[in-house]
């Protein structure tokens, strides 16, 4: 079992005249394997900076506080060193590469997460295997990484990943966005694949609650400027469906990015 500790995190952003922009307000969360936590705010609440900085975006200044995998210290790791570790962060909004083919950075992904390159033809069936559970067409592993993917394509893509690289951890930015009805049930049966093989814990990053129709959260937390401010489980994810975050806002003072 792993565990991911998030301790009184303080986060700034880097503003272009060099200005630190304080975000994160002192964040404490325990995400442990087989859970799943969403966190949930209205926009600007800071849920994508916690999910950046524990990646390690250098845009995100830590300020105080700690992060630890299984007890090493998560912010001393530079960023390969985080995913090689057992992160993994799904973006709301994931990149082009062009020049790299879909099944050479997934193999090269691979390689330095296991230490060594898997078989090239159980390699290849896993993969196919992979991308025909998310409804990717198999030809897609021979063009650049996202080029020309729609964004329920990249969506996919993101969890066909998951499912390969087999993280600690996963941290899902807004998985749901931009999804229409079909893509965002296949996208949500391949999170619960991994889900519940109960080797990997989950934090589900999103405004709204159509996602969690699908994937059932353990826990929910609801985050408003910086900070969590109310923890529940799964019936809280529905009364704020109900309710709304406005009785949240009253004095929370002006919401950041």
């Amino acid at each position: 079992m792993s565990t991911l500790e998030i301790r009184d995190l303080q986060v700034s952003v880097k503003l272009p005249d060099g200005e630190l922009k304080p975000i994160l307000a002192g964040v404490n969360l325990t995400v442990r394997s087989g859970e799943t936590h969403a966190i949930m705010g209205p926009n600007g609440s800071g849920k994508s900076t916690l999910a950046y900085s524990i990646a390690g975006h250098p845009k995100y200044e830590i300020t105080g506080g700690s992060v630890t995998l299984d007890g090493e210290d998560v912010l001393a790791m530079t960023v390969d060193e985080r995913a090689r570790a057992g992160l993994f962060l799904a973006m709301q909004y994931p990149v082009e590469v062009p020049g790299v083919s879909v099944a050479n950075f997934l193999r090269t992904a691979k390689t330095a997460i296991d230490g060594e390159a898997p078989k090239l033809r159980t390699w290849s069936k896993e993969l196919k295997g992979a991308m025909e559970r998310l409804h990717m067409d198999p030809a897609f592993a021979q063009r650049n990484v996202n080029e020309g993917f729609s964004g329920g394509e990249k969506k996919r893509h993101e969890i066909v990943q998951l499912e390969l690289l087999k993280p600690k951890i996963a941290i899902l930015d807004e998985t749901d966005s931009g999804l229409d009805v079909d893509a965002l049930r296949i996208v949500s049966e391949g999170v619960n694949r991994v889900r519940d093989t109960g080797d990997t814990g989950m934090l589900l990053i999103t405004h709204y609650t159509r996602i969690l129709r699908y994937v059932k959260p353990d826990f929910v937390h609801v985050f408003v400027a910086g900070r969590i401010v109310e923890e529940g489980g799964p019936e809280l994810a529905e009364k704020l469906e109900e309710e709304g975050y406005e009785r949240y806002l009253a004095g929370a003072g002006p919401a950041n990015a």
